[in-house]
């Protein structure tokens, strides 16, 4: 005898809250970020900065709040922001919350406090570069920057750390050290740094400065090429770079250009030793600015690590 349908309906949504029911709903906020920092950098910005929250599942998101309002919503892998729009000399209260996917948002921070710079009379010179910038692991996941000053002609308001050309950390005018956090194992990275004055005006940058974080217990060492150089003339790009220590001859380079793979740089024979050089057109407009890596071939036909990227100017 066929069932009537009301009674399979019914049956089938038994079944659906039952399967439903082995999997509980998330009702357990986030922990509160930690390490929050907010530092006036001009007469109208401030710069926050803080470091990832936890949750039992996942973290998706973050709000700003400013004296008590929500000024920004970012995602989860952003872990700071600049808050503009401000009027000069004006003292404001900052704090974090974190948010799941659950809609489940956190505690926020304790508030930290930062006040706007004065304005000052127009101010067109920008500071100097910072002088020998050093970087040094801080452990699998940090490092440490350190610099000697900057000068200016009125007073050098912040320093902005660089990771392939993005902005990721700013440390107050007043420093020479700064703590750079979220960093991955046994990976190369590349760091440049330049000062900011009360105008926004900014300094050239430093030299590179390169490191590779220790690579996780049982992990094999990091295997990519070092001291990568880029220069750029008449629509060319010239490479040069110490390839790693393999055991054998690495005979093969690949090269990726803004993330993406663009040409395998072979030798035929023996490669030279010491630095390798690899000259190629720009295939880029005059002034567009390129990020570029390398990883070279092991001996068991495998790619190694990827370089510490490096930034050129097409000229």
């Amino acid at each position: 005898m066929q069932r009537p349908l009301a009674a399979s309906l019914l049956t089938s949504a038994a079944l659906l809250v039952a399967c439903s029911a082995g999997t509980p709903p998330d009702t357990t906020p986030p922990a509160p970020p930690t390490g929050l920092t907010a530092t006036s950098g001009s007469a109208t910005t401030v710069h926050v900065m803080w470091e990832a929250a936890t949750d039992d599942r996942a973290v998706t998101g973050y709000q700003v709040l400013q004296d008590g309002r929500q000024v920004r919503e970012l995602p989860a892998g952003t872990l700071m922001t600049d808050v503009t729009g401000l009027a000069p000399g004006t003292r404001h209260t900052f704090a974090v919350r974190a948010r799941d996917a659950a809609g489940n948002i956190s505690p926020p921070t304790p508030a930290v406090p930062a006040t706007t710079l004065r304005a000052t009379a127009e101010d067109r010179e920008p500071p100097t570069a910072p002088g020998t910038l050093r970087a040094t692991p801080a452990g699998p996941d940090a490092a440490v920057l350190t610099w000697t000053p900057s000068r200016d002609d009125t007073r050098v308001t912040a320093y902005d750390v660089h990771q392939a050309g993005v902005r990721v950390h700013t440390a107050p005018g007043s420093a020479t050290t700064a703590r750079v956090t979220g960093l991955r194992p046994g990976t190369a990275y590349s760091f440049t740094l330049r000062a900011r004055d009360a105008a926004e005006n900014s300094s050239p940058d430093t030299a590179p400065a390169d490191l590779t974080t220790p690579a996780a217990p049982g992990a094999p060492p990091n295997t990519s090429p070092r001291a990568l150089a880029a220069a750029s003339a008449d629509g060319e790009i010239t490479l040069t770079w110490t390839p790693p220590d393999t055991g054998a001859p690495v005979t093969h380079h690949e090269l990726h250009i803004d993330g993406r793979f663009a040409t395998t740089v072979v030798w035929g024979t023996t490669p030279p030793p010491g630095r390798a050089t690899y000259t190629f057109p720009a295939q880029a407009r005059p002034g567009t600015t390129l990020t570029l890596t390398l990883r070279a071939r092991l001996p068991d036909g495998t790619w190694g690590d990827f370089s510490a990227p490096r930034t050129v100017v097409v000229r």
